[in-house]
């Protein structure tokens, strides 16, 4: 769908405010280093500043304090943070088009005590087996499996191929990205005498909580006694790694390839970067933010520190650490 929304609408719709011309239409969202007529873009990093001055957008958001050291012929829509400026006006495009798919494919296999509520999208090759709940208006789309008495609310959206082992649950306004795995069993042996490994039995299960988002290829292992839980409001990033027993806390965000082992706890409010390695059974405060392979092994018990290294250490001791370690090969 081709849809054309005016500046006036998009500055009302992010309580933002207008210079030059109301009117002006726009069909798309694009990034200010190629913009073109017709488009909307957005400034919110200073190290863009010169594409301002050449991109051919028809509107341009930028920060309420931001000065333009030239005249520039562009429509700009004034809020206190681009950022989220641009994240509302994103998600209003979303909304707008018309792509909520509805209805069941005759390829879907769907037991007789499963329970399906109203407006599902339940796509081709799609199985929801014994006794599985499934909200009103939830999309599952082609070669999803949703396993024996599996929970999932309302309005989440399960990408192709994503599979939900038994006794598992989703909340509502979720979304999980394709062939992500939810509910395997977790990493768990016992060593015998004989230098074998007996595997114990998972028996407990995964919750996650509502407004969770959950990348591609990212699995979330099931826990041997009770459950691994990600709370309310949890977005993870592709190829991620949770194990058995972990809890994750409320609107932490991490980032692609991090592992946790088992039974680790994570307060809320959590940034966590890419490639990050969590230690089993140790607990991290809220609040805490882990740069980019950092390799955390012992509990954080003071919120809101900013942790670097391997094994990690407070990012600001490690930086002079590393600029020590540059010079070493001089002396």
């Amino acid at each position: 769908m081709n849809m054309e929304l005016t500046a006036q609408y998009i500055s009302d719709h992010i309580g933002g405010e207008i210079s030059g011309d109301p009117g002006v239409k726009v069909s798309s969202v694009a990034r200010i280093e190629s913009a073109k007529p017709g488009t909307l873009a957005f400034l919110g990093n200073p190290k863009y500043e010169s594409f301002f001055y050449t991109c051919s957008a028809s509107i341009i958001i930028v920060n309420k304090t931001f000065k333009p050291t030239n005249e520039v012929n562009v429509t700009l829509i004034k809020v206190e943070d681009a950022y989220r400026a641009i994240a509302a006006v994103l998600d209003l495009f979303n909304s707008l088009k018309s792509n909520r798919k509805r209805g069941r494919s005759f390829g879907a296999k769907i037991a007789w005590s499963a329970k399906t509520g109203k407006g599902c999208y339940i796509g081709p090759g799609a199985v929801i087996s014994k006794k599985a709940i499934v909200g009103s208006n939830t999309q599952i789309y082609p070669q999803c499996y949703i396993g024996d008495g599996v929970e999932v609310g309302s309005n989440t959206i399960l990408y192709p191929g994503v599979k939900i082992y038994a006794g598992c649950k989703v909340g509502s306004n979720c979304i999980i990205h394709a062939n992500a795995v939810i509910g395997a069993d977790g990493f768990g042996f016992a060593p015998m005498e004989d230098g074998t490994y007996k595997k114990i039995p998972q028996t407990g299960n995964v919750v996650i909580e509502d407004n969770c988002e959950i990348g591609a290829n990212t699995t979330i292992d099931r826990a041997s006694i009770g459950s691994t839980i990600i709370r309310e409001g949890v977005k993870i990033d592709n190829l991620v790694m949770v194990a058995h027993n972990v809890e994750i806390g409320k609107n932490t965000v991490i980032a692609g390839q991090t592992g946790f082992a088992g039974s680790a706890r994570v307060g809320e409010g959590c940034k966590i970067g890419g490639q990050v390695g969590v230690a089993g059974h140790i607990s991290i405060a809220n609040n805490t933010v882990i740069g980019a392979q950092t390799g955390l092994m012992s509990s954080v018990k003071e919120e809101g520190k900013t942790l670097l290294g391997s094994p990690a250490i407070d990012a600001k001791e490690y930086m002079k650490a590393y600029a020590m370690f540059r010079k070493l090969h001089k002396r």
